[in-house]
């Protein structure tokens, strides 16, 4: 259990430092950003009964990242929808077996990996840019960073989970 929580402190700082440091400083074009820091919330283990800490620890996370960035909650609010839709998520990529074992990301097939990230990355980047532009008017600016950023971000976090998942003999 220590070394559960001791992995899930170091990936939540490191994440957040090379969110705040780096990604927040790439800018192409005017509307692509990758946001890497939701790999906390895919490798954070699922649980049924540390579910309230789990929703806790992804608004603690969005949190640090407003504070950093100085956009008034909008990553807080993505995350904590994304925190709060991730068994739903699970369960239709992965079927009803998530429920019976501890799914890990870097033991999926690439498809249902791929479909996973998706998912989970265009809910949170359509929820961060339409709380960040607030506007019907720009909605087709909406979708367009939706879209591209999380294109970015995929294959920032398959690069990632790639080379830092633990290799199974």
């Amino acid at each position: 259990m220590n070394k559960t929580v001791f992995i899930n402190t170091v990936n939540f700082l490191v994440l957040v430092l090379f969110q705040v440091v780096l990604f927040n400083h790439i800018n192409f074009l005017g509307y692509i950003n990758p946001y890497i820091y939701i790999l906390f919330i895919v490798f954070f283990p699922y649980n049924k009964d540390n579910r309230i800490f789990f929703i806790l620890c992804c608004f603690i996370l969005g949190f640090c990242i407003d504070i950093f960035s100085d956009s008034g909650g909008v990553h807080a609010a993505a995350c904590l929808v994304i925190g709060y839709l991730r068994p739903m998520m699970m369960r239709f990529v992965f079927g009803l077996s998530y429920d019976y074992y501890n799914i890990k990301i870097e033991k999926t097939h690439f498809g249902q990996r791929i479909n996973y990230l998706l998912i989970l990355i265009l809910t949170h980047h359509l929820i961060l840019f339409s709380l960040e532009i607030f506007s019907f008017a720009h909605i087709v600016l909406i979708l367009k960073k939706t879209v591209f950023s999380a294109i970015f971000t995929l294959l920032l976090c398959l690069i990632f989970i790639s080379l830092f998942s633990r290799r199974s003999s």
